[in-house]
Order: structure tokens, then sequence, then C-alpha cells
């Protein structure tokens, strides 16, 4: 496990590369922030999903935000434009890979854990789309705290927030539209 965790360590000081490749400076989020960002999101998405009537399993949801991005440790942070290059079947083999390789010796839970990066991997689960609905939300909020700041040249990454489509159930679609039409009204305001 202290393997694990010392490992883990890396995501703290890892950049998120797309800030970086726009040209912003180095600091601009890491991708531990962006897992926080991420495990906050997704849990205020199931509590609101929950509050509506529909079952969320809100530890598997926060265990999966948080475990989402522990194989960059060793593959880096792969921005979408890469993708284009390596394709995204060579990304998710070498992250699924990695991940594999980031768990051994963990214990008891390791199986738990390649379930857990599996099920979000594949959007298996209501949870995993919830989850991935986070990974972009928290990605928008990050673009509209800097626009707010004055960065300028990040509307590619809101592009998503027109035509989201989670393949959620109309309960926890409305809830993630919600919030991206919230966000989208925001940025509207930015002067």
């Amino acid at each position: 496990m202290l393997a694990t965790l010392i490992e883990l360590q890396r995501l703290k000081r890892l950049e998120r590369t797309g800030w970086t490749l726009r040209g912003l400076p180095n600091g601009t989020e890491s991708v531990a922030s962006h897992s926080f960002g991420v495990a906050v999101t997704a849990m205020l998405l199931a509590d609101e999903v929950r509050a509506r009537g529909l079952e969320v399993d809100c530890e598997r949801v926060l265990r999966m935000a948080l475990l989402h991005d522990w194989s960059e440790t060793r593959v880096g942070d792969m921005p979408r434009t890469a993708i284009n290059y390596f394709g995204a079947d060579a990304r998710k083999t070498a992250e699924t890979l990695a991940f594999a390789d980031i768990v051994i010796g963990v214990g008891a839970a390791e199986s738990e854990y390649k379930a857990l990066y599996q099920d979000y991997e594949q959007r298996d689960s209501l949870e995993a789309r919830l989850v991935k609905a986070a990974d972009v939300i928290d990605l928008i909020v990050q673009a509209y705290a800097l626009e707010r700041s004055g960065a300028k040249g990040l509307d590619e990454f809101w592009q998503v927030a027109n035509a989201p489509d989670f393949q959620l159930p109309a309960v926890a679609q409305e809830v993630v539209r919600e919030v991206l039409l919230l966000l989208l009204d925001a940025r509207s305001n930015i002067e």
C-alpha cells in the first residue's frame, strides 16, 4: 500500500496538460486538484439525484471519482489532441495497464479498485456515468474560473456543455443539464 500512496503523490505535481497547451502558466491545475473537483462534483450530483428519487451508490461514486485518474502517474495527462495521434484505444490500453500496475500490492481492495476503474472506463453503471459527467463539469468549472481571471481561447472546453450525452436516466440527466445551463449562463455574464 505504501508504494501506491507514494506514487500517487505525483498527481499533486502533475500538470493538467490541456491548460499548458493553451499557454496557461504551470500551477494552473494539477491532476490531483482536478480529481478533488471531480469527487466534490460527483458527490453533489449524486446527492441531488438521490434527493429526486433515483437510487445512487454514493460510496461507489466517490471511490470511482477519486481513482479515475490514478493511471496518469505513469502515462501522464494525455490531452484530447494527443488522442488524435495515438488513438483512443492505445490511450485506453496504456491507462488500463498503468492502473493495474499501480494498484498491485494495495491489499485486499486491489480487485475492487480494478473493477471500479473498469466500470468507469466502460461507463457500465449509473455511478460511472455520473462520475464522467462530474469529470466534464469540473473541467468546465475550471475553464469558467480561468476565464473570469482573464484567460482567453478556451471555447473548445465549453463545446460539451451544449449537447452532452452521458446516457443517464432522465432524473440524473436533468440534474446535469441544470448545472451545465447554470455554467453557460454564468459564462455569458463574464465581463
